[in-house]
């Protein structure tokens, strides 16, 4: 079954073994998406990996750039300014929003509950509105920097983000009337791909998949970073460990995520912050002509992915030393320090130098614990990096839910694992 079949994406292969409709036996095969993750991060200096991460769960992308990104700040000995640790853990909900609206959609979709589909991925594209306002793109952000973010929040952020989340509230308020009592979908669901929790735990499971079977693990309050520890959250948790419990388990965890963000607007520090009045390409201009003294009291305006990078917000979002960050625009282009500074922080063989040691960070990703292992030999780039991917576990575990089943609960239990393929092969 697969890759070729459509509810395997196209990225793996079950070898199973029938008799009649009866699943006897399953194989996964798995790396069909092998993109050699962590030796390319090998080679380049150190924020050169963060566009990788976009690639390992591309659904929920924040997470990994936010993860990787801690794990060199551990070694660096670096912490990023509190007005930053609340912009990442926003950027961080709103990805694990869109990766479960994505899961149930799919799920539901694969089973044919179509209309529920529309509803969700309606539903996330407010949220990719979103995410391309903080951001400058929807799905390979490359949001996160090693000591800080790109950019400060937009203008009336706040303002639209409490009107997607309205919208996603009632799409998963729609989704629920429609399916969660649905009596075909529960037979699909209910009683299927079930998985003990003594199973789960045996096999390293985390995340939703875990949480479904009644261990209400979860690393951002068992292992708390950024400034989980500050908000008030809920850890939802089922008992069945089946297909049904994961897809309700998921749709509370939408709510909790969204329930995080907004109290991390109510409670995030303010930070200076204005939209730059002067285009950075007129600042280059004056700063080649020698013309300085303009210079010195203008902020840089530069295109709309930059926004917020300027030096009003720097100090609010980044962490200080010119060693560990990029510099204000305007000191790129009003001075020959940092220009000097700028360049050499992007030069192959300069650049961040991060101190000999290693370092293992887990954050909550979108299914699990997602871990970056990261080894330094006082250079520019990783000597080693290793990622442990959340849903690799879940697959090692998938032939003990689909044997004794039926063919057609292959698709409902692998709809719920969530794999994505980035992050399982890396």
């Amino acid at each position: 079954m697969g890759p070729q079949h459509p509810a395997m994406h196209g990225v793996i292969r079950l070898i199973l073994g029938l008799d009649g409709e009866r699943v006897k036996s399953s194989e996964v095969e798995i790396g069909y998406l092998h993109r050699a993750f962590e030796k390319h991060a090998e080679a380049e200096p150190w924020n050169n990996v963060v566009p990788y991460t976009d690639r390992l769960n591309y659904v929920s992308p924040l997470i990994n750039g936010t993860g990787y990104c801690l794990a060199v700040e551990k070694l660096l000995g670096v912490t990023i300014p509190e007005r930053g640790q609340y912009l990442r853990v926003v950027a961080c909900e709103l990805s694990r929003v869109t990766d479960h609206l994505t899961c149930v959609a799919a799920s539901a979709m694969e089973l044919g509950a179509f209309t529920v589909f529309l509803y969700l991925i309606k539903a996330r594209e407010y949220l990719y509105q979103l995410v391309d306002d903080l951001t400058g793109a929807r799905v390979t952000t490359s949001y996160c920097r090693v000591g800080g973010v790109k950019a400060d929040l937009p203008d009336d952020f706040q303002r639209k983000c409490l009107a997607a989340f309205a919208g996603v509230r009632e799409a998963v308020r729609d989704a629920d009337r429609l399916l969660t009592r649905n009596r075909i979908f529960m037979d699909r669901v209910e009683g299927t791909g079930v998985l003990s929790r003594e199973d789960a735990v045996a096999y390293g499971i985390t995340g939703p998949f875990l949480r479904s079977t009644g261990v209400p693990y979860d690393v951002r309050r068992s292992h708390p970073y950024l400034v989980y520890d500050r908000l008030e959250f809920e850890v939802p948790v089922g008992s069945a460990g089946d297909n049904f419990d994961r897809y309700l388990v998921r749709l509370a965890e939408i709510e909790q995520s969204m329930r995080i963000v907004e109290q991390c607007l109510r409670l995030m520090p303010k930070g200076s912050h204005s939209l730059p009045p002067m285009d950075a390409s007129e600042m280059a201009d004056l700063g080649k002509q020698g013309k300085t003294a303009e210079l010195v009291d203008r902020t840089a305006g530069t295109c709309k992915t930059l926004e917020g990078a300027d030096r009003n917000t720097h100090d609010h979002i980044r962490a200080g030393g010119p060693g560990a960050v990029l510099p204000p625009k305007e000191e790129v282009y009003g001075s020959i320090e940092g220009l000097m500074n700028h360049f050499e922080q992007v030069m192959w063989t300069w650049g961040l130098k991060v101190p000999a040691g290693e370092a293992y960070v887990p954050v909550e990703g979108g299914n699990g614990e997602l871990g970056f292992h990261i080894v330094s030999d006082g250079k520019n780039k990783p000597y080693r990096v290793r990622c442990r991917p959340p849903c690799l576990f879940i697959m090692a575990a998938l032939p003990k839910m689909l044997n004794g089943g039926y063919v057609a609960d292959v698709v409902a239990t692998f709809g719920s694992v969530n794999m994505i393929a980035g992050e399982l092969d890396r």
